[in-house]
């Protein structure tokens, strides 16, 4: 259900599409520029205005680092330059986890896991609530 402003608004719109003022757009029939497509759409406007106000938070320029590196790391060839940013990816991406509060998890391959398992020894049992002397 529209206003009266915006059934005026409509109508002029499509006045307009019907007399062709659209047909010769700049850009007309290509995607939108991708440039703040990762910015959720609820905050994008919001994101804009202080992107004008030359304003960008921490975490959105770390994210558009991050993405540029991605693009740039997937044209490289394998050799130690790519090693060395596909480590500094590495860092900005746990940098950014940090500034979201999320919990870094590191992957540990099962070629470690086993020897590590070992040589820690057995875990406590199963509804087993003793407690050494040397922990009290």
């Amino acid at each position: 259900m529209f206003t009266g402003f915006e059934k005026i608004v409509e109508e002029r719109i499509r006045k307009a599409q019907q007399e062709g003022a659209f047909d010769d757009l700049p850009g007309a029939g290509k995607p939108l520029p991708r440039e703040d497509m990762d910015i959720p759409a609820d905050i994008r406007l919001a994101y804009k205005v202080l992107k004008n106000a030359d304003f960008i938070p921490p975490e959105l320029e770390l994210r558009k680092e991050i993405r540029s590196m991605q693009e740039l790391l997937s044209g490289m060839p394998e050799t130690g330059e790519k090693y060395k940013t596909l480590k500094k990816l590495n860092l900005l991406v746990m940098k950014l986890n940090a500034m979201r509060g999320a919990h870094i998890q590191f992957d540990v391959p099962q070629q470690y896991l086993d020897p590590m398992a070992e040589r820690l020894g057995p875990g406590p049992s199963p509804g087993d609530d003793t407690i050494d002397a040397k922990e009290k």
